[in-house]
This record gives C-alpha cells, structure tokens and sequence, in this order.
C-alpha cells in the first residue's frame, strides 16, 4: 500500500525537523485564525449567513458550557470551545485528499490530554486557593490519595487514546473501503468521516468539561455545600 505523500513530508527548519502533523496543525491553526478575523470585523445589524452560522456555533457552545458549570463557566468557555472548533477542524482533515488528520497522531492527541490535564488543576486551584484544592485529594481518607493521583493519571491517558483510537481507525476503515469498492462507496464513507469526527470531537471536548466541573466543585463534592 502506498504512503500518503502528504502525511510524511516534512520540513527541515535548520536543526529543527516539522513533521506532517504540525505543518497540518499549523495549517489548521492559521485558517481559524483567518475565518476569526474576517467573521468578527465587519458585524451587520441584520446577520448574513455566515455570521448566523458563525453565531450559532458559539451559541451552542456557550450552552453546553452554561449547562455544565452555569455562571461559573465563562471563564471556561473560551479553553473548551477552542478544544471543540479545533478538533472538529482536525478530525475533518481527513476527508481532504492526500491529507492525514494530525489527530490521527498520538503525539497530538497526548498534547491535548495533557492540556486538559492541566486546565483541570489549574481552574480548581483559581476556583479554591492551591491549599484548599490540594486538600480535597486528602478527603475522606489520606490513605486514598494513591488512587486519587493513578485516577487523574489514567483517565488524561484514557482521554488521549480514544480520540487518537478512534480517528486512526476510523481512516484505516476509510481507506480499506476505498480499496475494496473503488469509487462505488465514496459518498456514504465520506459521511459516516463526517458524523464520527464530530462525534468524537464532541466526546473529547464534553469530556474535558466536565473534568473541569470536577475541580472546580471539589470543594463541595468532598466537604458538601455550605
């Protein structure tokens, strides 16, 4: 089976070698930033298509974000819906020819498991002083902080394996129908891409929500409310 070209090429910078992934990433990254720009300079008075589409998006997303975390979750809102937009984007990638999702890459989906890792501490430490959020992994018993640290642990490599899983199989699947069925099956293949790179974009940035709802209420779950 041939590689695909795209998702190999790489591109020396001195010492510093680029893989496919993070030129596609970068790519991706660009092209946000370029609809951000051109979608908030001009605002009309009565909304184009485009700027209803645009405004819908973020809509939903500060629903899903509201009905996790309610007031305390605007400044929440702009770290998951950039996962969400991202992801999306990335996931989609692959149904353009001779391009490789960059979230069919561990490496990235590691990264992004990590970020989430951290958002998640560093929102519960904002919400509650380091002290007092260090503390609740202490409750109701010291002696459980050994599982407390192996459950933070596995699920941020759970959350990075199923995206990465996921996407990779779904591609592989992709590809062996298009080998087996010529041009007879594009259209369905392309749509089931579609659907599962939303799905999944949706369970990863769902996910990372409520990973941080969990340490923004620890205090309450572990002490009760007051």
């Amino acid at each position: 089976m041939e590689s695909n070209p795209v998702a190999v090429t790489e591109l020396q910078l001195g010492p510093v070698t680029l893989s496919g992934t993070v030129i596609t990433t970068w790519g991706i990254m660009l092209a946000l930033a370029a609809v951000c720009y051109l979608s908030t300079r001009r605002l009309e008075l009565v909304p184009g298509r485009w700027q209803v589409v645009v405004e819908g998006v973020v809509t939903a997303i500060e629903d899903a974000v509201h009905g996790v975390l309610g007031e305390a979750g605007g400044p929440v809102l702009p770290f998951v819906g950039t996962l969400w937009i991202f992801i999306v984007c990335a996931n989609l990638a692959g149904i353009v020819p001779g391009v490789r999702g960059p979230t069919d890459d561990l490496s990235l989906t590691a990264g992004l498991a990590l970020l989430v890792f951290f958002s998640v501490h560093w929102y519960g430490i904002h919400a509650h002083g380091w002290k007092k959020y260090l503390g609740h992994y202490l409750r109701p018993n010291p002696l459980l902080l050994p599982f407390h640290l192996m459950s933070e642990v596995s699920r941020t490599v759970a959350l990075a394996l199923r995206l990465f899983g996921n996407i990779f199989s779904l591609e592989m699947a992709a590809m062996l129908v298009l080998l087996v069925g010529g041009l007879l099956v594009p259209i369905p293949v392309l749509a089931l891409h579609i659907v599962e790179a939303l799905v999944q974009a949706y369970i990863f940035g769902m996910l990372a929500l409520i990973y941080i709802a969990s340490g923004i209420q620890a205090q309450q779950l572990s002490l009760g409310k007051e």
